[in-house]
């Protein structure tokens, strides 16, 4: 597979943001922890929530569920190293969360300026599994590592409402959705009674080719096998033939352009959040390839 790692630092410096830039150097094993968390407190509220574009159609100062994913992935990567905002975020999570056990789409946003429609038009009223199913996930590959994540009452009560919706589906749900779902379920596997089965089950919504088209997103936009299950030896990986995971790692690792980062496929909002998407998108293309034992 024809990846170029010598180009990506350089694509970086002039695309991605601080963060992302770190993220890569410790991805690459010349980073550290303590650089990445200093360059995610930037994104950090008093609160112990985070916004300020974290999510980056998100780009609103105030702390959204939304940005929660993204500072989790941070203290995933971190590993084995543990920082205490992970708990701090579980903390305005569960003071955010509705009484279903669910996270809301989005919260009411100040300034709408730059911010995709969906954010702006969410329902702070109604849980949504999408924003929860992904949160968790997230939150239980940092509890892997970070006892105080495991122990939170919030990632309890997350992962019960996402098991109870999961279970009471009864359509096809959105491309989204079932990614996230599928990527919950992947996470409590091996710890929640009927996982296993309730993945089994979302994998019937999946082509036998793994591209799933996303509804109301850009005529081109799909998620893929690897959008699924990224990383080998998971269990979301049982949902595919291994050659359709091979021919995806193909497909991602032949997407890097010639200025040497990656891009992405749904809707550009804004000047910065599509830049900064494709920094983020880049370190995610070179972690999924380095975890498949591709570069």
């Amino acid at each position: 597979m024809n990846v170029n790692l010598s180009v990506v630092p350089a694509f970086l410096a002039g695309h991605a943001r601080v963060l992302d830039r770190r993220r890569y150097d410790l991805l690459m094993g010349e980073g550290d922890a303590a650089g990445v968390l200093a360059a995610l407190e930037g994104y950090r509220n008093v609160d112990g929530g985070y916004g300020w574009g974290l999510e980056p159609d998100l780009r609103s100062p105030e702390s959204q569920p939304g940005a929660a994913l993204h500072a989790f992935e941070v203290f995933d990567e971190i590993a084995p190293a543990t920082a205490p905002q992970a708990a701090a975020l579980c903390d305005w999570l569960e003071s955010v969360t509705l009484p279903d056990g669910g996270l809301p789409f989005a919260l009411p946003i100040r300034d709408t300026a730059a911010t995709a429609p969906w954010w702006a038009g969410g329902d702070p009223t109604v849980s949504s599994l999408q924003i929860t199913s992904v949160s968790a996930a997230a939150a239980h590959r940092v509890a892997a590592h970070d006892p105080a994540v495991a122990a939170h009452p919030w990632l309890e009560r997350a992962t019960r409402y996402c098991l109870d919706a999961i279970h009471a589906m009864k359509e096809p749900p959105h491309a989204y959705v079932l990614a996230f779902a599928v990527h919950f379920l992947d996470a409590v596997h091996d710890t929640q009674p009927g996982a296993a089965e309730l993945l089994k089950r979302l994998g019937d919504h999946i082509p036998e080719d793994g591209r799933v088209r996303v509804e109301g997103g850009t005529e081109d936009e799909a998620l893929r096998p690897l959008d699924f299950a990224p990383y080998p030896g998971r269990p979301a990986r049982t949902l595919f033939e291994p050659e359709v995971i091979a021919a995806d790692l193909v497909r991602l690792a032949g997407e890097q352009r010639d200025d040497g980062g990656w891009a992405v496929d749904y809707a550009r909002i804004s000047p910065a959040g599509a830049m900064e998407w494709r920094g983020a998108a880049t370190v995610s293309a070179v972690s999924v390839l380095r975890a498949n034992s591709l570069v």
